[in-house]
């Protein structure tokens, strides 16, 4: 076939690969849901942080700051910036302190504002408290708030509509200057902004932040204030976009590197284009399974994890290329390679095949992925792309550097049996003796957010009273009557730790939105129509009001006093809804109030307050987080520990001698064993991403020891593997060393760990899996029909090892 006629080919199979992409693109979904990379709650504290607060207020709250101006330009900088994403369909709460009273509660709820407020608990609606109320209110439009209060009095003279707009507030709110917050120095304007896109949709959380710095931008005009925002959405977009930044140029570095390294291995342009028609076709393949398996939705993780695991595959042409030469069809070289690399395909895939049966949604995605990228990837090597390839390029074995290079090798000491035994007991005490923790469970110190950073949040959650995100009162019940009955409960010791001094503040659904049951004791609190009249009456006669300016008041009260308790389902497209929807989680099942508490130093004596009530619990959720992470990683271990065990069978049943199975597997193992010790020894603390990076790992050294195995003892054949695995190590070391660089921690993680693993196993596997060499006189040249080389070869030693007593298999 003509060369012209092979390039051909290889743009059809690219054209093909295209139409692929597009047609697997309008189907793919990608998710951003961390929560599929978790095992399945075991306890309610694991529940509550995966199932119900994996999309709460707390991953949707973003915290801003503004300065660098005057507190009178920054005060009408946030009410402008405040006003518009208030507009906006991306926000569910913009809070800046300085908002409508009269918008706490919508026109259509507003005579329930006497259920939901907390007055008619110590009060009555008689004549001497709403002439209080009255003296009070005519000294109020007297005050610079009389324009806000006026509107309000026909139907709330009592001004319970005010109340339940500071329920709405934080339990510590910041200072007002100017109408809205400030920091305690005045210097900064403060917003509290709800995004209705989970912290774990990063596309959502993308576009609020853009959304925010449009609004800012607009706001600040030619002035010279600044802006900080923080909180979980705006680090991962600004995580995302250091990744996106880091991964163009480490794939730039890459592209470039790897395009001169097969240029210079083989001498020709037309390499890169066909070795890379593989890795694209696996690539693909994954996804398009992924997509087709998993209706909803393909994790994120799993297209970055998938492509970096799958990235072994880019030996399978290298093999093909570096054994290919002239008076051998391409098509016998790829039968002569496909058992070693068939094997080698089959045990990789044998160690995501038990990620399949782990529990773990992310996990099995990942799985799915692996396994049918590498199979696409050694099929489309077997079958199509000897089709593609020079059958007369230049021969690797007739290198002298080469040789000059394996005549060196020949001359170290295979290691004994002792030696690799020591080496293996002393990378197990480094295990064992190194100091510090072996495990890294606690999440936060993975983030790759900056300290100065973490520190500013730190700073305005502080000032802006937000609460602690670690410790939450949960009350359970088996619906959210009962829920909300036994949060109110909680009022009284709370209340007693605030005057203590132990909490500065808490929020609870129950002050939102109050039980059935209370709220039907404030209707009977509520008096007749003409009760109520009549007081009034007696109210406004020693006041400057006119009796008839309060028949709205009259009206609502009695709506009040008669209408049905108000639900959660009722307060939906409310401001109410907001509040009520971070604090109270309705399931099929069982209902969640939640009370979250700020200035929290003892966790000890709200335990002790609250300790003995039914269906309460006092929640730690660092606690649950890193128990979570301990439960995901004793299943990666289970499965890894089986996918061990199968592939030595595998390999095992492949080469069918338990002296060839174990110099494939010893070099694999000694490996695993050394990067784990060299981790530990400059006291890494390990993490999941360290046990998926070693996947990898052991996939490479597998695939080095078996073809230094399969080489045998044919010196030119083994020239051609030196060839083909210095390639296959030199792109693999370029990719994860750049990553190993990385200022992302589970980037660096994985890279580190695999350039480790890169250099071990392809030593080791050259010491412990390589044949002597031998050099042919007469005899073909042709590639081996088993493992020991040409049939009819006569072997020559060459080498201080002596003559061959016979082929080692």
């Amino acid at each position: 076939m003509s060369a012209f006629r092979r390039t051909a080919l290889a743009l059809v199979w690219l054209a093909i690969l295209a139409i692929a992409g597009y047609a697997i693109s309008q189907r793919l979904q990608v998710s951003g849901d961390l929560r599929k990379f978790m095992p399945s709650a075991q306890t309610p504290a694991q529940k509550l942080l995966l199932d119900e607060l994996g999309e709460g207020p707390g991953s949707r709250l973003l915290l801003m700051s503004l300065g660098g101006a005057d507190a009178e330009t920054l005060a009408a900088q946030s009410q402008a910036i405040a006003a518009t994403l208030a507009a906006d369909a991306r926000f569910s709460l913009v809070a800046n302190g300085g908002e409508d009273a009269l918008a706490a509660i919508p026109e259509r709820l507003r005579p329930y504002r006497y259920l939901l407020s907390p007055t008619l608990d110590a009060q009555r609606y008689d004549e001497a408290f709403l002439r209080e109320e009255l003296d009070a209110r005519v000294q109020d439009l007297g005050s610079p708030a009389a324009a806000l209060l006026e509107p309000l009095l026909p139907a709330d003279p009592t001004l319970e509509t005010l109340r339940i707009a500071e329920a709405m507030q934080p339990a510590t709110a910041p200072q007002r200057l100017h109408g809205v917050w400030f920091d305690q120095a005045g210097r900064e304007a403060l917003l509290a902004i709800e995004t209705k896109s989970a912290g774990f949709d990063p596309t959502g959380q993308q576009a609020a932040v853009a959304t925010i710095e449009a609004a800012f931008a607009a706001a600040r005009g030619n002035t010279a204030a600044t802006m900080t925002l923080t909180g979980p959405g705006a680090f991962s977009v600004e995580i995302g976009g250091r990744t996106q930044r880091e991964a163009s140029w480490i794939g730039m570095v890459d592209s470039i590197g790897l395009i001169l390294l097969l240029l210079i291995a083989y001498r020709s342009w037309r390499t890169p284009l066909f070795g890379v028609l593989p890795l694209a076709s696996a690539g693909l393949a994954g996804l398009g399974a992924v997509a087709f398996v998993f209706a909803d939705g393909v994790h994120g993780i799993t297209v970055a994890f998938g492509f970096t695991l799958i990235g072994v595959v880019q030996d399978y042409p290298i093999h093909l290329f570096s054994h290919q030469r002239a008076g051998v069809s391409p098509w016998a070289n790829a039968r002569a390679i496909w058992p070693t690399l068939a094997t080698g395909v089959a045990s990789t895939c044998i160690a995501y095949v038990t990620f399949l049966f782990s529990g773990v949604d992310g996990l099995q995605q990942l799985a799915v992925f692996t396994i049918v990228g590498l199979g696409v990837a050694a099929l489309t090597t077997r079958l199509l792309l000897p089709a593609l390839i020079d059958p007369a390029p230049r021969d690797p074995a007739a290198s002298p550097r080469l040789a000059r290079l394996w005549s060196a090798v020949a001359r170290v000491p295979r290691p004994r049996g002792w030696r690799l035994a020591l080496l293996a007991v002393f990378a197990l005490a480094v295990l064992r003796f190194a100091p510090g923790p072996f495990w890294q469970n606690d999440l936060s110190k993975l983030t790759p957010v900056p300290a100065d950073a973490l520190a500013r949040d730190a700073h305005l959650r502080d000032e802006l009273g937000a609460p602690d995100v670690r410790w939450l009162l949960a009350v359970r019940g088996p619906d959210a009557e009962t829920a909300l009955r036994r949060a109110e409960a909680l009022k009284a010791p709370l209340d007693a730790l605030v005057a203590q001094g132990a909490l500065a503040g808490y929020d609870s659904a129950a002050n939102v939105l109050p039980s059935a049951a209370t709220q039907r004791a404030r209707q009977a609190a509520l008096p007749t129509p003409d009760a109520l009249r009549a007081a009034l009456d007696a109210a406004v006669a020693a006041t400057p009001f006119r009796a008839d300016v309060f028949e709205a008041f009259l009206a609502d009260v009695e709506t009040a006093r008669t209408a049905k308790p108000l639900a959660p389902r009722d307060l939906v497209g409310t401001p109410l809804a907001t509040r009520i929807g971070g604090l109270l989680i309705e399931n099929d099942d069982h209902a969640v109030a939640l009370v979250s508490m700020t200035g929290l130093d003892d966790p000890s004596r709200v335990a002790a307050a609250v300790g003995g009530r039914e269906g309460v619990a006092l929640m730690d959720l660092k606690t649950a987080s890193e128990s979570l992470v301990v439960a995901y990683r004793g299943r990666v271990l289970f499965a890894l520990g089986i996918a061990a065990l199968l592939l030595a069978a595998t390999v095992w049943l492949a080469l069918r001698a338990p002296r060839r199975a174990l110099r494939v597997l010893l070099p694999m193992a000694l490996t695993t064993l050394l990067i784990l010790a060299v981790l530990r020894g400059f006291g890494v603390e390990l993490t999941l991403f360290h046990l998926v990076a070693l996947i990898l790992a052991a996939g490479l050294g597998l695939d080095y020891a078996l073809f230094f195995e399969h080489a045998g003892d044919d010196y030119e054949d083994q020239l051609r593997t030196l060839h083909a695995l210095i390639v296959c190590s030199l792109m693999t070391l370029l990719v994860f060393f750049l990553l190993a660089l990385s200022s992302i921690p589970v980037l660096r993680a994985i890279g580190l760990t695999v350039t480790l693993g890169v250099i071990g196993n392809f030593v080791l596997a050259l010491l412990i899996a390589r044949h002597p060499a031998s050099a042919f006189v007469g005899g073909p040249s042709g590639p081996s029909s088993s493992p020991g080389g040409p049939l009819g070869a006569i072997p020559q030693q060459i080498g201080p090892e002596g003559p061959p007593t016979g082929k080692e298999r």
